[in-house]
């Protein structure tokens, strides 16, 4: 396959259990994720959801730092509920 038709194919998604898998997490963590608004990015086609994995990527250097008294960056909060708007589409 040529660089040029690489070039042009759709970007990879991964469903719910592929992506936990890529993020080290569990498929249920990523699910409530989802459900707060806490977590990467997604799409629903038909009733399936995907995730991109330069979404999953995006989401995870959010947390980069480069020490522990590191204050730079964004938080990735827990998978629960929070008061403040949280989604990762609003912060971003």
């Amino acid at each position: 396959m040529s660089s040029s038709a690489t070039a042009t194919l759709p970007p990879r998604c991964l469903r719910t259990p592929e992506a936990a898998r890529f993020l080290g997490l569990s498929g249920r963590t990523l699910e409530k994720h989802r459900t707060y608004g806490t977590g990467p990015r997604y799409s629903k086609i038909g009733g399936r959801v995907v995730y991109r994995v330069e979404d999953l990527q995006i989401w995870v250097d959010r947390g980069a730092k480069s020490s522990t008294t590191d204050e730079t960056g964004s938080v990735v909060l827990p998978a629960k509920r929070h008061a403040e708007e949280t989604s990762f589409e609003r912060r971003r």
